[in-house]
């Protein structure tokens, strides 16, 4: 008899306190095995079976879900897919900072997606468990891309709602990068959450497709406020939201703190 794959690689995978029940329900997924084959005492499943066929099916559609949020160092792989793209040959922040996520996602009609985004290795937990709650919630995201499949270029990412994080860049007119530079801010659905600020007297929108959203008492898809999960989840995590911002209006932005960035950073 051989037991499903994804259980036993369910229980190597976690840490010794959880080995002992994994284990057991390897065993009693052997015997629900034997049952369904008609292996058992009188191939008829009892209660008991019943309640352990759920449980082992309840592992064994989860665990696929568990292993598909993880973090990763940049491999030469990935470091290939970002060089001169989104990390540039003037990039000043060390390939050793940043992290790849893998996560999954869902969009507006329920439908699962995968997704990848890199960030700084300060945020990069923090980032995974803000999308895995995201994910759990059904909370709709519509694309998690790297910015490095649209040339970097923002202006298209943000046109297909697209959320990213890292793309290096310094700041207009300055030696400081920016905070998505640093792999310390982070995007959520673009399009629908534009940023806009008033420049010698004319409205800046970016991205230029996202003018319809810029009213935010409207309702509409994607849309992120003060109540809403994604919002909650980053300030929890002691993120910043730019849509709180005086000056300008950032509704898809989450950043790191300067004065925690001052920590990690001070010659930034």
């Amino acid at each position: 008899m051989t037991i499903p794959h994804d259980i036993v690689r369910y229980s190597r995978d976690k840490k010794d306190g959880k080995m002992k029940k994994n284990a057991a329900l390897i065993i009693t997924s052997a015997m629900l095995i034997s049952v369904l084959c008609g292996c058992g005492n009188d191939n008829k499943p009892t209660e008991t079976d019943a309640e352990v066929s759920a449980a082992n099916t309840e592992i064994i559609t989860r665990t696929p879900v568990a292993e598909s949020f993880y973090i990763e160092e940049i491999s030469d792989e990935i470091f290939d897919r970002i060089y001169g793209r989104s990390f540039k040959e003037n990039c000043t922040l060390p390939r050793e900072d940043l992290r790849y996520l893998h996560v999954l996602h869902k969009d507006l009609d329920g439908n699962e997606h995968e997704g990848e985004m890199i960030v700084n290795k300060h945020i990069a937990d923090d980032v995974l468990a803000i999308l895995k709650q995201l994910y759990d919630a059904d909370y709709p995201i519509e694309k998690i891309r790297l910015i490095d499949e649209y040339d970097a270029d923002d202006e298209a990412s943000m046109e297909d709602n697209n959320s990213s994080s890292f793309n290096f860049r310094f700041i207009s007119h300055t030696t400081k990068v920016s905070k998505h530079g640093l792999g310390l801010a982070v995007d959520i659905n673009t399009l629908y959450n534009p940023y806009t600020k008033i420049v010698d007297g004319e409205r800046i929108v970016e991205p230029v497709t996202g003018e319809p959203y810029l009213d935010r008492e409207a309702d509409f898809p994607y849309k992120i406020d003060e109540s809403d999960l994604c919002y909650k989840l980053f300030i929890e995590h002691g993120f910043e939201w730019g849509g709180a911002w005086e000056d300008r209006k950032d509704y898809q932005h989450f950043e790191i703190p300067n004065e925690k960035i001052a920590e990690w950073y001070p010659e930034n």
